[in-house]
């Protein structure tokens, strides 16, 4: 049975995960700087603080073709990648919850994967 809300829970899914990310991206940079997140990450994982910008931009830039749809499916399997990996190598056991947040935004990142932006996106798939 479809109902009148089918038509926007795909996109509205995209966008919530778009937000998350770019939001995520955005306060690393405004609130924490390069330095900063540089040093957070180094308390987890010594040695890979030069990864700051990198993680940063992704998290903004991926949020934000998310959020437009733009690209939806390419960096929607990078972001589930990324979460993937992060949950496991950063967070860990030691932070289940963390870990398991990533492991479920994987999730919807897959799915997008599977089923494209949907409506209200610059991919328009």
């Amino acid at each position: 049975m479809t109902t009148p809300f089918d038509k926007y829970a795909h996109p509205a899914g995209r966008i919530l995960l778009g937000l998350l990310f770019a939001f995520a991206g955005f306060g690393k940079i405004t609130t924490l700087g390069a330095a900063g997140f540089g040093g957070y990450i180094e308390t987890q994982m010594p040695g890979m603080g030069f990864l700051a910008w990198p993680v940063m931009l992704f998290e903004l830039l991926g949020g934000i073709a998310i959020f437009v749809g733009f690209q939806t499916r390419l960096i929607a399997i990078a972001l589930a990648a990324f979460c993937v990996v992060t949950g496991a190598l950063y967070h860990g056991v030691a932070d289940m919850n963390g870990m398991l947040k990533n492991i479920a935004l994987a999730g919807g990142f897959l799915i997008l994967y599977a089923k494209g932006a949907g409506g209200f996106s610059v991919d328009k798939s």
